[in-house]
């Protein structure tokens, strides 16, 4: 049953019931059993996660994916690891959904472990190969097709995954391009307001991944952005590649925890990316 002080709490977005269940709750960490008490919130079995979660977060706590995991574990009486997919997609969508305007998850979620490796140079052959293709199945309507993520940085150390962002003249026309990009062998994954997200289809592999947004975005310019500070700061890019290897043995079997484990550093990294930008004379988002 929902709690009293959740249902005083109005919310926008949908809210979904679970299921009631009889098996005890998995336990919540100190840290979060003590935000739901102190916002006067009493998570059990058969509550909804997804109100008590948006309470916190509208209370303006940083909380992650893994907090969101840990809460729908907690009302279906099983361990976070144990989560069924449906419950994991159902805790995924709430999460990014307060981040990322209409986000949207499609097909199963992957957790593959992750590998931090040396770079190497075939990145840069695989991304060509890539750009060629992608160029062809979509003719003019992208406008521009770039090498991004750690891959694209020289010397510094990545997941063997190439990232590559395609810029649509209309992000909103999914149907002049998601149907040629699909036509690679790539399954669309997620889409929001600003971006779309297309990884191969099991059980290839996982050697590319493709993120589609609006020319002229923020997303496209932040990215773009980073990469090119990174491989104009060599300071930056080695600060970075240790972040990203503390994150791999951390978090080497959590992606969710590994990709939030590196944001502190790449948001204070954009902002002096954004300074370094202005002082250069460029200008744009």
């Amino acid at each position: 049953m929902e709690s009293p002080a959740a249902r005083q709490r109005p919310f926008s977005g949908a809210s979904r019931r679970v299921a009631p269940v009889t098996s005890p709750p998995s336990p919540l960490s100190p840290a979060l059993q003590g935000l739901l008490e102190a916002a006067a919130i009493t998570l059990g079995l058969g509550d909804d996660a997804q109100v008590a979660f948006e309470t916190l977060y509208g209370e303006g706590h940083a909380l992650s994916l893994d907090d969101r995991f840990a809460m729908e574990a907690h009302v279906l009486g099983v361990a976070p690891e144990a989560l069924p997919s449906d419950a994991r997609k159902r805790a995924m969508e709430g999460y990014y959904g307060l981040r990322w305007e209409g986000f949207t998850l499609i097909g199963e979620t992957r957790n593959d472990p992750i590998e931090v490796v040396p770079h190497d140079p075939v990145w840069r052959a695989r991304f060509e190969v890539w750009r060629a293709k992608l160029a062809d199945a979509l003719g003019e309507a992208a406008v521009r097709i770039e090498h991004v993520g750690s891959t694209s940085v020289p010397g510094l150390a990545a997941k063997p995954i190439v990232d590559i962002q395609v810029s649509m003249r209309d992000l909103e026309d999914e149907a002049s391009y998601v149907p040629a990009i699909e036509g690679l062998g790539v399954g669309l994954r997620s889409r929001d307001k600003e971006h779309r997200y297309f990884r191969p289809v099991a059980p290839r592999p996982r050697h590319v991944q493709i993120h589609v947004c609006q020319t002229g975005s923020r997303w496209e310019f932040d990215h773009l952005l980073f990469r090119d500070f990174l491989r104009a700061h060599d300071h930056e890019r080695d600060v970075y590649a240790v972040v990203k290897m503390q994150a791999a043995r951390t978090f080497r079997d959590n992606r969710v925890a590994y990709t939030e484990g590196k944001s502190p550093f790449i948001k204070s990294a954009l902002a002096r990316a954004r300074t370094w930008h202005a002082e250069q004379g460029g200008t744009g988002a």
